[in-house]
């Protein structure tokens, strides 16, 4: 009854208001000022815990919690009614409270670390439009941006002409290049599927990344029909081994059709002999892809860029500019040397409702139809506005840096007892074992391994304690 009274008094305010199944349609959705009140107390938020904090060393990295404590602390549960906004911006405080900070100097990711000034304005801007790229009536500044992006990528490539597009991820990318290899193989796949087709095989190293496998699995290629190609000392693919596999296939009677090769690998930073690999391609018909999500941006240093020779060679790059150089995660992009439209000749669905022919502009800056998804993030203008900001020059110093840094490190461990490097690093991958003084003295076999094995999984599962104490109660911990 007093809901009935409430939305009578709602229609007597509201002279011309438009009632349909007891829902008022022409009133506000939500308080509006009340909404922009809570983002600028939350952004005031962000500014003082998380970007003014960022080089802070006293802070901590993060304040670990178990899983079940954590549930508590942050109150998950959703309920039939809405919270306050004193709730909701204390919940926003929590979050960042109990999060890792990935911007803290002592942050030590794989591949990913800090925090890029001009890259986060690019996405609270993209945030705050919520658009989607696929079109360029919906999206035209950042579909124009991507174009950009994508062409001056591939000048570093060393293509004189080509496509792309950013993708969610490397992993994505990776299973993009499978994709477009196999439709170029055999186009009727796309149509007919995979009933007709031989059985194809593929080829990447051993020290490939897993999504290879998970890319072979989605794609229906299967797991078992991935050729691991043999890696020497260093973790770079042995091009005689690789020569070996492909006529093994073909005299097993199946069809190979792609060669990944990989340009930084995860864990020891090799970069396979691309001109060789190449060479094996172009004899066999293969389609060559280059996995260089991690060492792509080498491409920007000309001093390191030597580490991707050959890469012109291929027919498809993965490269993510969310590592090394910072743009913020995620930015992903496949490049394609074919410029004749395949990605969209493999990909389009061609959706009447969205890419119209006979629209008012140029419809091939309607990207959307070379991409598997329909919603897609403009992940290219936070490496745009970054790259605007520091210029080629600024990204240049960024891998500079990060390579002589990983030189000192070297230096430093070669100088520590109880340090043992694994072997000379050629990017920014520094591998190396920490002996503890009780094993020092053992022999070098099985039991000395396992019981290496064992302190380094304590090591492991302590080092969240180590994030949760403060810089002060660490320094010696981590500082080399």
């Amino acid at each position: 009854m007093e809901v009935g009274i409430c939305k009578q008094d709602m229609l007597q305010k509201k002279k011309n208001a438009v009632l349909v199944d007891g829902v008022i349609l022409n009133g506000p959705i939500m308080d509006s000022k009340a909404g922009e009140k809570f983002v600028e107390e939350a952004c005031k938020i962000i500014m003082e815990e998380v970007i003014q904090k960022a080089n802070d060393v006293t802070e901590k990295v993060c304040e670990w919690r178990a899983p079940e404590t954590l549930k508590k602390i942050l109150d998950l549960e959703m309920r039939d009614t809405g919270e306050s906004h004193q709730k909701l911006l204390q919940l926003c405080q929590d979050v960042i409270q109990y999060s890792v900070k990935t911007s803290h100097p002592r942050f030590f990711n794989q591949l990913y670390a800090g925090i890029d000034y001009y890259s986060l304005v690019a996405r609270f801007i993209t945030e705050a439009l919520n658009p989607s790229v696929y079109t360029y009536e919906v999206s035209p500044v950042f579909l124009l941006v991507e174009e950009t992006v994508i062409k001056k990528m591939i000048e570093f490539i060393g293509w004189e002409e080509g496509d792309g597009i950013f993708n969610p991820g490397g992993s994505v990318s990776n299973m993009y290049a499978m994709n477009l290899a196999r439709y170029k193989f055999c186009p009727e796949i796309k149509e007919k599927g995979l009933s007709s087709l031989p059985r194809l095989v593929l080829f990447t190293s051993e020290e490939c990344h897993y999504s290879m496998k998970k890319a072979a699995s989605f794609l229906g290629i299967g797991t078992e029909n991935v050729y691991f190609i043999k890696t020497d000392e260093r973790g770079k693919m042995i091009p005689e081994e690789l020569e070996k596999q492909v006529q093994r296939a073909r005299k097993e009677g199946s069809a190979p059709f792609l060669v990944c090769a990989t340009a930084g690998t995860t864990v020891l930073g090799a970069f396979d002999p691309l001109d060789e690999i190449a060479d094996i391609c172009e004899k066999h018909g293969l389609w060559l892809h280059v996995d260089a999500s991690w060492g792509g941006s080498a491409l920007i240093s000309r001093k390191h860029c030597r580490l991707l020779h050959g890469i012109h060679r291929a027919d498809s790059v993965a490269w993510n500019p969310h590592k090394m150089l910072l743009a913020g995660i995620q930015c992903c992009a496949l490049l394609v040397k074919d410029n004749s439209g395949l990605l969209k000749k493999c990909y389009s669905a061609k959706a009447a409702y969205l890419f119209q022919q006979d629209k008012f502009y140029d419809v091939s800056y309607d990207t959307g139809d070379k991409s598997i998804q329909c919603s897609r993030r403009p992940d290219a203008f936070k490496f745009w506005l970054m790259w605007k900001a520091l210029g080629t020059t600024g990204l240049e110093e960024r891998v500079n840096r990060a390579l002589a840094l990983a030189r000192y490190l070297v230096e430093e461990i070669k100088k520590r007892e109880g340090f043992q490097l694994l072997l000379e690093p050629e990017y920014a991958n520094v591998c190396f074992w920490y002996i503890p003084p009780s094993l020092r003295k053992m022999e070098d076999g099985p039991e000395f391994w396992q019981k290496l094995h064992e302190i380094l999984q304590f090591s492991a599962s302590q080092a969240f304690g180590l994030c949760s104490a403060r810089s002060e109660s660490h320094d010696e911990a981590v500082q080399f």
